[in-house]
């Protein structure tokens, strides 16, 4: 396993361990509800928009370290970050876990292509992904339940 193959292991294990913005959040204006039932993991996402820009995001629920560490991850980079940039950078992490991205788009994503060796695991592509779905219908429907299968 090379360097940065460790360094990323341990980022996503960190972030299993101690998830950012792992909570319910009360005063959300949307959310929605991700279950994978195949495999279990369960996730709610919850947003909070203020003049079209995501004022404050987090995650509650279980699953595995991919799954709840992509949660943390997409809670840190997108917080504060206007609605279409969140619809942006949601679109490139889902390319990321399933096909090659440029270097540029890469850049643009920064610490979530920790993600990138995910789509050599198919089967692990839908833990990394629930979330970011999750949020894709939250930010669209406002609340609602997405299943995977």
């Amino acid at each position: 396993m090379s360097r940065i193959q460790k360094l990323y292991e341990s980022m996503i294990l960190e972030h299993n361990k101690n998830p950012r913005n792992f909570k319910e959040m009360i005063d959300c204006t949307h959310q929605s509800h991700g279950h994978n039932p195949l495999c279990g993991d369960d996730y709610f996402v919850y947003i909070k928009v203020k003049d079209d820009r995501l004022e404050d995001i987090s995650f509650q629920g279980q699953g595995c370290a991919i799954s709840k560490s992509s949660g943390s991850l997409m809670t840190e980079f997108l917080k504060g970050k206007s609605l279409d940039e969140c619809k942006a950078v949601k679109d490139l992490f889902l390319n990321l876990v399933t096909k090659e991205l440029t270097f540029e788009d890469k850049e643009k994503i920064g610490k979530l292509k920790v993600f990138e060796g995910v789509k050599q695991f198919p089967i692990r592509v839908k833990c990394a992904a629930l979330v970011w779905r999750a949020l894709e219908q939250a930010m669209s429907e406002g609340s609602d339940t997405i299943k995977t299968e």
